[in-house]
């Protein structure tokens, strides 16, 4: 039986959580708009966003032009990614699920080699659908390929396995027929970064998550149902064929966006779930804003490190999270071995 007022001490350390993760987010885009190979001033970068007028033309157009659409793309980028991999992992039942299982990153990648290898200097806007496209169709394969008079998990995971193994093989086989100078290009979009980020993008990308992220978080307590398995939830009168692809849909469009707009930016869909869990407990209600803060926070400090490390030269993004995801991956392999996870 709870204590009296534990109710109230539990919801003020959530509240606690988030504040914390905000602050850290704060720190982190503070960080990323005065440090890189140029860097500003602490005092010039509150006088840029306080819009003081005794600022220099160069100190405002970096952070301004530059830096800050680059932090704002690379938060939301994170946001969903982190949601996109919490719905993965709770219609899957499967820890080490993330949205690339259901063939989202595969086909994205596809999608745009063909678009740049083709047209050698496409406009972002058709890189970006061709990206996006890609990835529904892929998602739409994996879940119509899983039907058996329903759908299963483990069906789920092993046709998504498969397929992205395919559009692995094709985007090689692009790769090695393509045009050399547009084959970088495509190596460098596959590697994952905001570099080229604009207010445009951010508010496009804003406003495509919006209804997604909102429909997911009120959907919250039908992840906690199916998270138990599919004869659990419909003991307790969730369509669980439904429900699991509803939450697919929600995952393809909501991942498939950011990656149409930053590549392949990995495991971050796998990272942030599973620090939220262990920051706010089993409940999705909490888990998708915590994972979403985390997945910001890690997106953004990426590409930060990306920028430092061999500045002025840059690391993208998703080389620097795989370096974190990979170790990560392997913990949870070897926890789930030893009965751990």
């Amino acid at each position: 039986m709870p204590r009296p007022g534990s109710g109230a001490a539990d919801r003020l350390r959530f509240s606690i959580l988030c504040l914390t993760l905000a602050l850290l987010l704060a720190a982190l885009f503070a960080a990323s708009l005065a440090l890189g190979d140029v860097p500003v001033s602490w005092r010039a970068l509150a006088a840029v966003l306080g819009g003081g007028s005794d600022v220099s033309p160069d100190a405002r157009m970096i952070v301004v032009d530059l830096r800050l659409p680059r932090v704002l793309l690379g938060a939301l980028v994170g946001m969903a990614l982190a949601i996109a991999g919490t719905i993965s992992i709770a219609i899957m039942r499967n820890p080490l699920a993330e949205p690339g299982v259901l063939g989202i990153n595969g086909g994205a990648a596809v999608g745009a080699m063909v678009v740049i290898v083709a047209l050698r200097d496409p406009p972002v806007f058709l890189l970006q659908a061709s990206g996006f496209v890609g990835a529904l169709v892929l998602a739409a394969a994996v879940y119509l390929l899983s039907w058996r008079g329903g759908t299963a998990s483990l069906r789920i995971v092993l046709i998504g396995v498969g397929l992205s193994a395919l559009t692995g093989a094709v985007t090689s086989l692009l790769a090695a027929t393509g045009d050399l100078a547009a084959v970088q290009r495509a190596m460098i979009w596959l590697a994952g970064s905001v570099y080229d980020a604009s207010l445009l993008k951010v508010e496009r990308l804003l406003s495509w998550l919006i209804l997604p992220a909102a429909l997911t978080l009120a959907l919250a307590r039908e992840l906690d149902l199916i998270a138990f398995g599919d004869g659990t939830a419909k003991s307790l009168g969730q369509p669980v064929e439904r429900v699991r692809a509803l939450m697919i849909l929600l995952c393809t469009v909501i991942s498939g966006a950011a990656v149409a707009v930053s590549g392949l930016i990995g495991f971050v869909g796998l990272l942030a779930p599973h620090i939220a869990r262990r920051l706010a407990g089993p409940a999705h209600l909490r888990i998708l804003p915590v994972a979403a803060l985390v997945g910001a926070c890690l997106v953004t400090a990426a590409d930060l490190l990306g920028r430092l490390v061999i500045a002025p030269g840059q690391v993208p993004a998703g080389i620097v999270t795989g370096l974190l995801g990979a170790p990560f991956f392997i913990y949870l392999l070897w926890g789930r071995r030893h009965g751990k996870g």
